[in-house]
C-alpha cells in the first residue's frame, strides 16, 4: 500500500486535518445557513478550487514534460478584462455572459501562444512561458489601467462565491472540469497519448503520433484552466488586482502536481492526484492560521510539508530508511585493557 503514488499524499492531509481538529475540536463542525453550507472544510474546498483548476491543466502539460510558468498571468489578465466589461456595462446576465466569453477567449489565445512557441517554434517550455508570465502581468495592468476593478454584479459574482444546492458554485465548477478533463484523458485513447508524447517524443513522432499538435492542445487546456480560475477569484472578491491576482500561484499548482506522483520528466500522470495536492497545499494554508502561526511563515511551513512528502514518496530515500533500520550502526569496539608487567 505505501509503493502506491497517493497513498503518502492521502496520509499527509489526514495528518493535517486531524491536526486541525486538536488545535480547534470545532474545526469539522459543518452548518446550514440560509439553505447554504458553511465550515472549515466548505472553505478548503471552495477555497482550493481555482488551484485544482490550474493544476488539472498543468498536470496535462508537465505529462508532456512540459511546464507552464504562465498560469498566474493569464489569471490576472481573465479577472481584469471580465471585471472590465461589466465595470463598463449594466449589470444583468447577458453583461456577464459575454465578460465571461471574452475572457476564456483570450485566455485560450494565450495558451495557444505558449502551445505555438512551445510546439512549433521548439523553444523549451520554461522559457516559452517565462516570456508570457513576464508579460501578462503587463497585460493585465493595461486591461485595468493600473487600478484595481471593483464590481458589483450578482450574476458575475455566482461563478467565485454563488451556491447551488446548499453547496459553493466554485466547488462545483472545479468537479465538472475534473470529471470532464478524467473522461476525457481516461476514457478515450487521449490519455494515452499524452503519455506516449511524454514519454518519448521522439518516438511518438516516429510512430505516427503528431506530437506537435497534441503538445499545442495541452497548453491551450491549460491556458483554459486558467482563465475559468481567473473568473473565480475575482468573482470572489468582488474585484480585479492585475498586481496580486494568481500570485505564485503556478508555483503552487506545479507543488500539487508533483506532490500528487506526476514525475516532471513526463509519462505517467495522475489528475486525481493532483486535486489530492492541491487539497493538501489549502489545507496546509488552513492549518498555518488554525495553529497560529505567523503569516510571514507559511512558504517556509508549506516548503517543509511539501519536502516531507516528496521524501516519503521517493522510493530511494525509503530504501536507505529501511537499510538504515535493518542494519543499525554497530556500537564501538571497546578497547582492550592494557596489560601490566609484575617484575619479580
Amino acid at each position: 500500500m505505501t509503493k502506491h503514488r497517493l497513498f503518502w499524499p492521502v496520509v499527509a492531509l489526514l495528518a493535517l486535518l486531524v491536526g486541525d481538529l486538536i488545535a480547534s475540536p470545532a474545526f469539522f463542525s459543518i452548518e446550514l445557513r440560509d439553505g447554504h453550507l458553511y465550515g472549515n472544510l466548505v472553505d478548503i474546498l471552495k477555497n482550493g478550487a481555482p488551484l485544482i483548476l490550474i493544476a488539472i491543466g498543468m498536470t496535462l502539460v508537465i505529462a508532456t514534460r512540459g511546464i507552464d510558468l504562465s498560469v498566474g498571468a493569464v489569471v490576472a489578465i481573465s479577472g481584469s478584462l471580465a471585471c472590465l466589461w461589466i465595470a463598463g456595462h449594466p449589470d444583468g446576465v447577458g453583461a456577464t455572459l459575454v465578460a465571461v466569453g471574452l475572457a476564456l477567449g483570450l485566455s485560450l489565445v494565450l495558451g495557444a501562444w505558449n502551445g505555438w512557441l512551445v510546439a512549433a517554434l521548439g523553444i523549451q517550455p520554461i522559457i516559452a512561458t517565462l516570456i508570457l508570465m513576464v508579460a501578462g502581468r503587463g497585460i493585465a495592468q493595461l486591461i485595468s489601467g493600473g487600478q484595481i476593478i471593483t464590481i458589483n454584479s450578482g450574476p458575475y459574482e455566482w461563478i467565485g462565491s454563488g451556491f447551488v444546492a446548499t453547496l459553493p458554485s466554485a466547488i462545483l465548477i472545479a468537479l465538472l472540469v475534473f470529471v470532464l478533463a478524467s473522461l476525457l484523458v481516461r476514457r478515450s485513447a487521449l490519455g494515452l497519448l499524452v503519455e506516449a508524447v511524454g514519454g518519448n517524443p521522439e518516438a511518438s513522432r516516429l510512430a505516427g503520433l503528431r506530437s506537435a499538435r497534441l503538445t499545442w492542445l495541452v497548453y491551450v487546456f491549460c491556458g483554459l484552466c486558467a482563465g475559468i480560475a481567473g473568473l473565480m477569484i475575482s468573482a470572489n472578491v468582488h474585484s480585479a488586482d492585475a498586481n496580486h491576482a494568481g500570485l505564485f500561484i503556478e508555483l503552487d499548482a506545479i507543488l500539487a502536481v508533483v506532490v500528487g506522483g506526476t514525475q516532471l520528466t513526463g509519462g505517467r500522470f495522475s489528475l486525481g492526484g493532483s486535486v489530492i495536492g492541491a487539497l493538501l497545499i489549502q489545507t496546509l494554508t488552513t492549518t498555518v492560521y488554525a495553529l497560529g502561526i505567523p503569516p510571514e511563515a507559511i512558504m517556509l511551513f508549506k516548503a517543509l510539508v511539501v519536502l516531507a512528502v516528496c521524501l516519503l514518496q521517493s522510493p530511494a530515500f525509503r530504501r536507505k530508511l529501511r537499510r538504515r533500520k535493518a542494519h543499525p550502526a554497530a556500537p564501538a569496539p571497546a578497547s582492550a585493557p592494557e596489560k601490566v608487567e609484575v617484575t619479580a
